[in-house]
């Protein structure tokens, strides 16, 4: 029988259990969030998501050690823009906007240096990167697929931004029948009144879409899992 670890969480304890359990980690890219990347061309303070970065990375690495499977996301697009509609390309400061050159190659290329993750939340070898050209994480990727094939029914969800791809890919899972624990402390947005809601309307209505809890209850329970493997 899996391991269950209760998690003090809102609107409940979550029951994490061992080998049904992904840590996905959300679009944690330079783009987003370095000083002169995209994000902070349209007018955003990109401090705010670079707060995330240390308690994400005592998180993954927290997930390493317990044997969680850990996946990252990056947005982007092919080089020719070719699964980039016009609804999202038109958007953005004239000039700066995707596909054009920025100060880490061109915005939200695949392939460029700004398209790739904060070298802080690297990916090691051997966990799975899922390059995505939505919002959500499960829309024109394999993502299903692969959670399928390793069992996963839980995830941990991290990342950026807190309202736009972390609450696209919540409900995207919650409606696919996963369970869902957003990481308050590891999720970020450019405006701290969206984190504030974004969080709120997850666990509203008993849970509506999922749960969410802080790396100061999240971390402990996955250390219990790895100190109580066999």
């Amino acid at each position: 029988m899996s391991q269950t670890v209760d998690i003090a969480a809102e609107p409940t304890p979550f029951p994490l259990t061992a080998g049904r359990t992904a840590l996905i980690v959300i679009d944690m890219q330079r783009d987003f969030l370095l000083p002169g990347g995209f994000g902070e061309s349209l007018g955003n303070d990109v401090g705010l998501l670079l707060e995330v970065v240390p308690p994400l990375a005592a998180l993954i690495a927290a997930a390493r050690a317990a044997g969680v499977m850990v996946i990252h996301t990056r947005e982007g697009h092919r080089p020719d823009l070719s699964d980039c509609p016009p609804a999202k390309l038109h958007r953005g400061a004239p000039e700066k906007r995707i596909g054009d050159p920025g100060r880490y190659g061109r915005i939200l290329i695949r392939g460029e240096y700004g398209h790739d993750i904060v070298d802080e939340l690297a990916p090691i070898p051997g966990e799975v990167v899922i390059d995505k050209p939505g919002k959500g994480a499960f829309y024109a990727t394999g993502l299903q697929d692969i959670l399928d094939a390793a069992g996963i029914t839980q995830l941990l969800v991290t990342g950026v931004t807190t309202e736009v791809c972390v609450h696209t890919t919540t409900r995207e899972a919650n409606d696919r029948g996963y369970e869902c624990l957003v990481v308050s402390d590891c999720v970020g947005s450019y405006f701290p009144e969206f984190q504030r809601i974004g969080l709120e309307m997850i666990k509203a209505q008993g849970g509506i879409f999922g749960w969410v809890a802080h790396t100061a209850a999240v971390i402990p329970a996955l250390h219990t899992l790895t100190t109580t493997a066999v």
